[in-house]
């Protein structure tokens, strides 16, 4: 088994195309199908139901998949490693994080890390803490800010908490407050809620609450991002319940009354594989702004440092 064999397969498995694969990985295609052959040869199983017009993984290829998407990721990192030796004043980390997060907190924190570290390449990809357990555990990202909530059993995996985050009610500027003073959960049966799609870690964290609290929620409108919430909300479409860090100053925010509702922030990575200089950098970094050191600037209400503890 050849690295470059699990190239060309991961390519096949992505595109579910041999001729597209071949493009993609710069080689003939009669050379990625002999390569694709010899590497079925080498783990004694085809890898691929070829049916005219439709490539598909076998079990055997599915099986594969995963631990193919590491094995590159690993010898990448390795790569990566030994080019960064010389110095930390160049790199590239791979972050993962969810939605509210890059809408919230993290601008601020990359920006500052950005500013000690100019020459590091910042990669962010956003998506929920499940997709990007998914991704970190095969090898697609170097570092994940994950919910609590949504950290799965995962033996490649370990992370850390980094903050409590407060999550709050939101409204248009121009209504009245939902309720004067704080907002119980009860006081959001019969309200029409903007609601996230379903998987979203908010949806499950509001309509858990709601029937905690005897009811189920009413949906004005459901099935959007952060962004799209929002915008939403600030429509006049209804209220949402939205972490503190993205409310800024273009909503009305009521909080809940006590003990309220709250998320814990971790930050996870790869338990099997060495951290790059770079990624730790960041990772460190994220851990110093979060605990208030070095002037890297403050914590905005309705979050609780967890870093360092």
């Amino acid at each position: 088994m050849q690295f470059q064999q699990l190239a060309y397969f991961l390519a096949v498995a992505d595109t579910r195309h041999f001729t597209r694969a071949a493009e993609q990985t710069r080689v003939a295609q009669p050379s990625l199908s002999q390569q694709i052959r010899a590497l079925e040869r080498d783990v004694g199983a085809t890898l691929f139901h070829r049916v005219r017009g439709n490539v598909t993984l076998t079990e055997a290829g599915e099986t594969l998949l995963p631990i193919a998407r590491r094995i590159l990721a690993e010898t990448e990192a390795a790569y990566r490693a030994i080019r960064e030796l010389d110095e930390l004043g160049r790199g590239r980390v791979r972050l993962g994080a969810t939605p509210s997060l890059c809408t919230g907190l993290l601008p601020v924190m990359l920006a500052a890390f950005r500013r000690t570290y100019p020459g590091i390449e910042l990669v962010l990809h956003e998506s929920g803490s499940r997709d990007l357990q998914t991704e970190l555990s095969e090898g697609g990202l170097d570092l994940a800010m994950i919910v609590d909530s949504r950290v799965r059993d995962d033996h490649h995996l370990e992370s850390t908490p980094l903050f409590v985050e407060e999550l709050v009610v939101i409204s248009p500027k121009h209504e009245p407050a939902p309720v004067r003073g704080r907002l119980a959960i009860q006081d959001l049966k019969d309200r029409p809620l903007v609601m996230f799609r379903r998987g979203y870690d908010l949806r499950e964290a509001t309509v858990n609450a709601c029937r905690a609290a005897g009811f189920d929620p009413a949906f004005a409108i459901e099935g959007g991002e952060m962004d799209a919430v929002l915008e939403l909300v600030q429509a006049g479409l209804g209220l949402a319940v939205v972490p503190s860090t993205v409310v800024g100053d273009r909503f009305r925010m009521t909080q809940f009354t006590e003990p309220g509702l709250s998320r814990v922030v971790r930050l996870a990575f790869r338990r099997d594989v060495e951290l790059t200089r770079a990624a730790r950098a960041l990772q460190e970094a994220i851990v110093r702004f979060l605990a208030g050191e070095g002037g890297l600037g403050h914590l905005p209400p309705g979050i609780r440092s967890l870093a360092g503890r």
